[in-house]
């Protein structure tokens, strides 16, 4: 695919794709790269709590069609699916992330435990329903990355909300008390441009104090 670092290019030419060409497949290295790329996106406390389980087998794909409600052209299509999910129980990860952070001299060793002492009581009061709505935050973010990411390698992709949430997350073997669903990327080569759409104009949209 060809690859581009026009950004206006990437978020105007952007669209929404509801099939896919099925002979064309993502290798696990440029699905990693896009991966990788995505996941500079900001996060709450830099804890990343996204986690992604990429559905690109027929097996798989057959499973996820089955729970994805009117999008299953979109799965049976397209390269690949991403679920993308939110985990509850990030903190674990705080210093694996920070630890490097000191190793790779972003940050010195008591500035990273000044951040840990700080957050600390952060981390063991939240609720776990304010921690879902944190997780689903950063999942939005990194989904809208791995979009644009993907639009750069030349792939498109579209945005999935309506899919049986609960029956995706145990059918595909993942914790339902830590992983929030956020939702799936159809990410393939598109069959044709797909279809420009409408923005409201800023001053509907927006104003100032």
């Amino acid at each position: 695919m060809q690859t581009t670092n026009d950004f206006n290019k990437i978020l105007k030419e952007r669209r929404s794709i509801k099939r896919y060409d099925p002979t064309v497949k993502i290798s696990r290295e440029e699905m990693e790269e896009i991966l990788t790329v995505a996941t500079t996106a900001p996060s709450s406390v830099n804890m990343q709590p996204w986690r992604f389980l990429v559905i690109e087998s027929d097996e798989a794909k057959a499973q996820l069609a089955e729970l994805a409600k009117f999008n299953s052209t979109q799965v049976e299509t397209s390269a690949a699916i991403i679920a993308v999910f939110g985990d509850v129980q990030n903190v674990e990860y705080f210093d694996e992330i920070y630890d490097k952070a000191v190793e790779v001299g972003y940050m010195p060793q008591d500035v990273k435990d000044n951040i840990k002492q700080a957050f600390s009581s952060y981390f063991e009061t939240i609720s776990n329903e304010d921690m879902k709505d944190v997780v689903l935050i950063d999942g939005g973010l990194v989904s809208m990355q791995i979009m644009l990411a993907a639009r750069a390698y030349g792939y498109d992709t579209n945005p999935i909300g309506g899919y049986e949430k609960e029956k995706v997350t145990e059918v595909f073997g993942m914790d339902k008390e830590r992983h929030v669903p956020v939702m799936l990327i159809s990410i393939g080569k598109a069959v044709d441009e797909g279809h420009p759409s409408v923005r409201l104009p800023i001053n509907r949209v927006a104003e100032w104090k």
